[in-house]
Formats: C-alpha cells, structure tokens, sequence
C-alpha cells in the first residue's frame, strides 16, 4: 500500500518557484487501479515519477509497505524500482538493436536471473502479451502497438507489485490504445497489480475505478461511478 503524506515537489524556473506538487495526501491500496488525469504541466507524471521511486519531493513522505521511500539511500531506491515497480512509458524506450526477447531480458538481469532462466521467463512474458511469434523481431520490425506490448511484458517479467504507466497509449491511433488497454487491465487482474497510470484520455479515465485529477499541483480523487 501507498500512503502519500504532504507531498511538495517545488522547482526553480529563474526568479520563480514552482509548485509541480503541493502539499499531496493519497492512499493508493494494495490492487487499486487508479487513474490520473489534468492538463499539461499540473503534475501528473511528477506524481508517477515520486510513486515509482524515480525522483524524491522536495517534502512530504511517499510510503510502500511502510518504507518512505524518500529517506531511502540511492542504492535502496534502485533495489525498489528493479524488485518491485513496473515501468510502461509513451515512447515504449525499447533498444533499437535487440530483439524483443532481448529487450524483455534486460529487465530481469538486475536481478541476478541466470541466463536460461531469464530467456524463458521473457518467452513466457511475450507470449502472455500476444507476441510468441515475434521473439526475435526488432523494435523496427513491429508496429506501435506491438513495440508497447514489448514494453508491458519488459515491465511485468520481473513479477513486479505495482506497475506505473505514463500516457502508455499516447502514441497509438484509437483502435490500438483500446487493444494496449485492454491488455494492460488483463495484466492488472491476472497478477494481481497495484496498477498507476497517467493519461491525457477521458475515455481511458472514464472507465478507471478510482479517478485522479491533479491541477496546479493540487489533487482529488473520486470513485468512477462509469467504471467497468
């Protein structure tokens, strides 16, 4: 579980400070899937960025499983991110030159996986996201949709709690981000995730269970009576 306590994130943009978080309060529980949403440069993918361990506020506390991970080392903070968070970003940041097995590899080997061991399990994963004939494929051999697939079996091969995804759709005509959706909500079931995404799309946000708006730094949540 998530327990964000007073979260502030303040920037300088030459005489002027701003506010990207404001003072935060969320509790996100264990298989929550909790939307985000607002405009450009309210603060939505700072909020991602604090969740998954990747920046630290400049206040406030961000807890998992009673860890404020603001007071962890940066060694700890890498040890989190690789064992227990999932990443799926817009640009997919796949490496052009491996293959999609490959690619999907990558995520395991901070992790000490052996060789065979992690071969099969990126196997596993690709086939679990519709790709067990595109192993040995390039990033330039697949579609955008396909290249995200990559990314989602990349982010849950290392059996991760919770997976953050930011505007994983952004990138994709209508017909493709409702397949990645729709496969990233199977994911989110079948393992059990506490699963976090950052979205420009009101169709996405409608159907998400709890719903996120942050504006100006300041948030509120709501329960998505449109939910599926």
């Amino acid at each position: 579980m998530y327990e964000l306590r007073g979260v502030t994130k303040l920037y300088s943009r030459g005489k002027e400070t701003v506010h990207a978080l404001d003072g935060i309060d969320l509790t996100i529980g264990d298989g929550d899937r909790l939307v985000i949403q607002g405009p450009t440069g309210g603060g939505k993918s700072t909020l991602l960025q604090m969740i998954g361990a990747l920046d630290r506020p400049t206040a406030g506390e961000i807890v998992l499983d009673g860890v404020d991970l603001a007071k962890l080392s940066e060694a700890k903070l890498t040890k989190v991110r690789s064992e227990n968070i999932g990443f799926v970003f817009q640009s997919f940041n796949l490496i052009p030159t491996l293959t999609a097995q490959e690619n999907v590899e990558t995520a395991l080997v901070p992790l000490g996986v052996k060789t065979k061991e992690r071969r099969q399990r990126a196997a596993d994963a690709l086939v679990s996201v519709g790709l067990g004939e595109r192993l040995g494929h390039l990033p330039g051999e697949m579609s955008g949709g396909q290249q995200q697939r990559v990314a989602i079996a990349r982010a849950l091969v290392k059996q991760p709690k919770v997976l953050l995804a930011d505007e994983p759709t952004g990138n994709l005509d209508e017909s493709m981000r409702d397949e990645i959706m729709d496969v990233l909500e199977r994911m989110w079931k079948e393992h059990g995730l506490t699963f976090i995404m950052v979205t420009h799309d009101s169709a996405i946000a409608k159907k998400a269970p709890r719903l996120a708006t942050i504006r100006k730094g300041k948030i509120t949540v709501k329960e998505n009576a449109g939910s599926k």
